[in-house]
């Protein structure tokens, strides 16, 4: 990780980020930082622009403007360049993430070892023998060492997302990036795979979550950031912005989360 005056480089860097899908403005400019091994939590109403920031990070959605850093690679989007130059800036970027999908994703006629070996093997042409002692170690770490063999249609949708889980992390990402991992799950299998998420906060990965799970990210987080409207109108300690948000929107929002009826 890179170091500007002495000081140290924040992990994730975020300035100026704008998305439209035609007249809808979705972002409306984005700024943030995060250190390495902390965990960041995005939060606010559907729309605010939560899951285009995430995507953003991993190029799954071009900005139009704005710059993206993670790690040493930074590309500025209000200056890509034409043709491949900027093909190769994105792909850089994008492969300095991992993203686990609200739905697991996982390649169906593959077994559950076959579909974290994939995208090593495949797209970064690593050792497939390393790759495989890699995966072995990583469904370990999510509690599903004994399944290995497996297919998708044999396991829970809690045993899939931790799955989807260990295939992002077998790419060796420097982030890991949740998109409401427990969205389509059903509520007795929400718990394991936050306690997975939880888990890798704890061992120092950087991640970035979005999530309607308050609770979890009381727990997890070491900064909120409340969207709305494609801006950050809130961001600080979880303490704060939850405990004690400064705007009626977020208040609103906090009230509505916590206590639907």
């Amino acid at each position: 990780m890179g170091t500007t005056n002495g000081t140290t480089t924040p992990e994730i860097r975020v300035r100026g980020l704008a998305k439209s899908f035609g007249d809808n403005a979705v972002l409306r400019g984005v700024d943030f930082t995060a250190a390495r091994g902390t965990s960041t939590v995005l939060l606010g109403p559907s729309g605010s622009g939560k899951t285009t920031v995430l995507r953003s990070l991993a190029v799954l959605e071009r900005p139009d403007e704005g710059v993206v850093g993670i790690g040493d690679v930074e590309v500025d989007f209000s200056r890509l360049p034409d043709g491949k130059a900027g093909q190769r800036e994105v792909a850089r970027l994008r492969a300095q993430s991992g993203f686990v999908f609200q739905t697991h994703n996982l390649f169906p006629h593959r077994t559950v070892l076959e579909n974290l070996i994939e995208g090593p093997v495949v797209a970064q042409r690593r050792p497939k023998e390393e790759v495989v002692a890699e995966a072995r170690v990583l469904l370990e770490q999510v509690g599903l060492a004994q399944r290995e063999d497996a297919y998708p249609f044999q396991l829970s949708g809690g045993q899939q997302q931790r799955v989807g889980i260990a295939r992002a992390l077998a790419l060796k990402p420097e982030v890991v990036l949740f998109d409401e991992p427990t969205s389509a799950l059903d509520p007795e299998l929400v718990g394991e795979v936050l306690a997975v998420v939880r888990d890798l906060a704890e061992q120092g990965w950087t991640t970035v979550i979005v999530t309607h799970e308050i609770h979890f990210a009381r727990k997890v987080a070491d900064q909120a950031l409340f969207l709305d409207g494609g801006r950050i109108v809130e961001a600080g300690p979880p303490g704060e912005v939850l405990e004690a948000p400064r705007t009626e929107r977020a208040r609103q929002f906090l009230r509505r989360i916590l206590d639907p009826g």
